[in-house]
């Protein structure tokens, strides 16, 4: 990979002065009837940080990861990403958020079925505004640099579970997010296929990007993440800094 996959507007942490901070979550709540999904949640991601958010079912971590996308709205709190309060944004300004200014790795790809890998990638380009060769020209440069430029023109369905989470990876990066947001990503692989992804988040953490990664998988979390948020009955129980893993990775390739 080259630094062209990696160009997010990230910058290294270091003091992590207020506009170094990509996520800042204040006091977030979520209820569900009489539930509490979240309650009083504060947390901070800068620039570069690797952020692994781990818990049990039910502890609120999807939840939580629902409120960074914009995908659910907080019953009380505020997500600030990129500088953007998303709890002053309406449905399409939301939409627009996701679509601009943030990436999405899911466990289940959420390809679509009836397009080749390359146009699955453009295809989140041409939603952001760019025009069709542009979006062409920029999803065949990330599928060469994720080492997927042979599959083009497979369809999902004949693609390896390695391969379709790859083509995720690239439609996630088309609009270099600010954030790379990855929910259980290895979840439906095998462990051949995850042990690919774990590298390929590992090598664009290396680059700059920012990621925010929801698993229930401490191979996963020691892999990919720098830092580690545990949530229990929605609320933060730890948040602590680890040692990378990813170095002994390298030689296993």
């Amino acid at each position: 990979m080259t630094n062209r996959a990696s160009r997010a507007n990230c910058r290294n942490t270091g003091g992590h002065s207020s506009e170094d901070i990509v996520v800042r979550i204040t006091d977030l709540r979520k209820d569900f009837g009489d539930y509490a999904a979240l309650d009083g949640v504060s947390l901070e991601i800068a620039a570069g940080e690797s952020v692994a958010v781990m818990g049990a079912s039910g502890s609120g971590k999807s939840t939580l990861l629902n409120m960074v996308s914009g995908l659910d709205r907080p019953s009380a709190g505020s997500v600030v990403v990129g500088g953007q309060d998303l709890t002053g944004l309406d449905e399409k300004g939301l939409a627009l958020f996701r679509r601009r200014r943030i990436g999405m790795i899911f466990q289940f790809f959420n390809l679509l079925d009836d397009l080749p890998a390359l146009d699955n990638i453009a295809l989140a380009g041409q939603l952001s505004g760019r025009k069709a060769a542009a979006a062409r020209r920029r999803a065949l440069e990330l599928m060469g640099e994720l080492g997927i430029a042979d599959r083009k023109d497979i369809y999902p369905a004949a693609l390896s579970g390695g391969e379709r989470q790859r083509v995720a990876t690239a439609r996630a990066l088309m609009n270099q997010p600010s954030l790379l947001l990855a929910d259980e990503p290895t979840g439906a692989l095998d462990s051949r296929s995850g042990e690919q992804v774990m590298q390929l988040l590992t090598d664009l953490n290396e680059l700059g990007q920012t990621l925010l990664i929801v698993t229930h998988d401490p191979k996963l979390a020691a892999r990919c993440a720098r830092r580690v948020v545990e949530v229990a009955d929605g609320r933060i129980a730890d948040d602590r800094t680890i040692a990378q893993a990813g170095t002994t990775a390298a030689a296993a390739r």
